[in-house]
């Protein structure tokens, strides 16, 4: 940022400096009473984040700290496929996200370099993509835990169980076929008395009818 000129801002007795709108873009951050001031671009970033936090049926913290660049770009690809979108952001961002997004207990499983893993679908899918990243590429990348909506936090031992479990189709394809067994003996129960009364009706109507020939 270049030098602005005096005129730019006039000085309170208090000493703090008062800068007209058509300067604040200039200024970016601007320390004032002891606080900065977000940028356009802060706060545009906290609101998607926060818009992914209401939206998601799961996020996922995760440590990344040295993975290199080549392999975050890997990793963001293979997140992708799984339907999985990987988002690195500030801590500070994210937990400012958190409080707007009325999880604040969110702030709990974010520490160090974080990313988070946002899931629209069965969180056993976003569970599992992460968990397969780690066990395949042995990658220094950590779960630190996880939030469904405005439960409680999952810590990474229950994350990585969750990774485990069959996912939505799979449970409802085992229920189908635990409730069409039963279904299947009935049937096969009542069709065989039915055969059975079938065959003996054809046999007695062979037989009157080879009487009546006889006759």
């Amino acid at each position: 940022m270049g030098r602005l000129p005096r005129r730019a801002f006039r000085v309170f007795r208090h000493g703090l400096p008062i800068f007209p709108a058509s300067h604040l873009q200039d200024v970016g951050n601007i320390f004032l009473g002891g606080k900065h001031l977000p940028t356009q671009a802060k706060i545009e970033r906290v609101a998607e984040i926060k818009e992914k936090l209401e939206r998601c049926s799961i996020a996922l913290t995760a440590g990344y700290s040295g993975i290199p660049v080549n392999d975050m770009t890997e990793l963001r690809r293979r997140m992708t496929e799984a339907g999985v979108e990987f988002v690195v952001i500030k801590n500070t961002l994210a937990n400012l996200a958190a409080e707007e997004a009325q999880v604040p207990h969110f702030s709990e499983i974010i520490e160090g370099p974080t990313a988070i893993a946002f899931g629209y679908a069965d969180p056993v899918d976003t569970a599992r993509a992460v968990n397969d990243y780690i066990r395949t590429t042995r990658s220094p990348l950590s779960i630190q835990g996880a939030i469904m909506g405005p439960g409680p936090i999952l810590p990474p031992n229950e994350v990585e169980r969750l990774a485990t479990l069959p996912s939505k189709p799979q449970l409802m394809a085992n229920l189908l076929g635990q409730i069409q067994s039963p279904i299947s003996r009935l049937m096969g129960v009542l069709n065989g008395p039915l055969q059975n009364l079938d065959g003996l009706l054809q046999a007695r109507i062979r037989q009157l009818e080879e009487g009546g020939e006889a006759a």
